[in-house]
């Protein structure tokens, strides 16, 4: 695949002071077209700019669209790192397949990522805690209305220098939501759509009402079994076993969370991927058996839970605090996604 790039003639300063999260966006973005009988076509980098659809734009009305979150990250050796960038390669056309997008060749995906991250590597911000957060995605571009799949589609990557999404390693509480529901097994919650995102909102805003920071999702059928938590996948720490929801449709098959079922396996931390209901979950915070809980995402890493509320019952989870399997993972993570440990699954890809 061939990119056309054209250079901005004025190039942005970059951000001064704390950076937050995904609020400011490098010079260049990746910008390729799809039409049906003649596939992909045009990919260019351009200057970071506004775009110009129209208003039938089937995406604003259907939501036929797919994203990834990814991230580069600057070694202390100053090299740059992406990391395990093939699997959201993949995961993005399983997303494309299951909201009838047309699959993006995988070394043209990676491609296009390396040439845009190269082009604005001095954007990658120093710091233990900050990185250069990659957005591809999809969208659909017809200029029609009616419900049907589209025949045009744009993809696109922007990135932006950002902190960690709270601000390092520290706990948060979560809301575990009785009543509104994420995603069921058939539907879309294992593809990575704004959808799913939207559809969490109104349990989000309830949560943060009363001091939570994040939603912890059940299953849409028999509402007892627990799914993801936000934007992120889930484990808890029980009598000494690291459990997390099995994969069954409707969560996330997260790379980070793949990431750490590995790590805990080489750790010799008894690892069990299976369903887990919250009754089991609040008889074991009863029986002081759940030692820790995180939730893992490329934007937060890993973020520990400190506190859970269901049905008004509020459990606090050790401390409060990070426990020590979370800081350990959370540093033994970290250490591989920025050269800074030896890598001995082949998950790091220097540019």
């Amino acid at each position: 695949m061939e990119i056309k790039i054209t250079k901005t003639a004025t190039p942005k300063e970059k951000p001064q002071g704390p950076l937050g999260f995904g609020r400011n966006f490098t010079d260049h973005m990746f910008t390729m077209s799809y039409t049906e009988g003649i596939g992909w076509h045009d990919a260019e980098i351009i200057p970071y700019g506004k775009l110009e659809f129209s208003p039938a734009c089937a995406v604003f009305h259907y939501g036929q669209e797919t994203f990834e979150g990814m991230k580069a990250y600057k070694g202390a050796d100053g090299a740059c790192y992406l990391f395990r960038p093939e699997m959201n390669a993949r995961r993005i056309n399983a997303s494309n397949e299951r909201m009838s997008i047309p699959q993006f060749p995988e070394e043209d995906f990676l491609h296009a990522l390396k040439t845009l991250v190269k082009l604005d590597l001095d954007w990658i911000p120093d710091g233990a805690d900050s990185s250069l957060y990659i957005r591809p995605f999809f969208i659909a571009a017809d200029e029609v209305l009616g419900l049907s799949i589209s025949k045009t589609y744009r993809f696109m990557i922007i990135m932006t220098p950002s902190a960690s999404f709270f601000g390092g390693l520290q706990s948060v509480g979560i809301w575990i939501e009785d009543e509104y529901v994420r995603a069921v097994r058939g539907g879309t919650g294992r593809a990575k759509t704004g959808g799913n995102y939207s559809a969490s909102m109104a349990a989000q805003a309830r949560a943060q009402k009363e001091g939570y920071a994040q939603v912890m999702w059940l299953d849409g059928v028999e509402r007892k079994y627990i799914e993801e938590v936000g934007a992120m996948n889930i484990f808890f720490k029980i009598d000494g076993k690291m459990i997390t929801p099995a994969l069954n449709g409707s969560i996330l098959q997260g790379v980070t969370r793949d990431s750490i079922i590995t790590l805990c396996k080489d750790f010799g931390i008894p690892v069990e991927e299976r369903p887990i209901s919250v009754d089991e979950l609040m008889q074991a915070a009863d029986a002081n058996l759940l030692q820790e809980a995180f939730g893992a995402g490329t934007a937060v890493v890993i973020s520990p839970v400190g506190k859970l509320r269901y049905q008004g019952k509020e459990v606090t989870i050790g401390n409060g605090e990070a426990g020590e399997t979370s800081n350990k993972l959370y540093k033994a993570l970290s250490a591989i996604q920025r050269g800074e440990a030896p890598d001995k699954f082949n998950w790091r890809v220097q540019l």
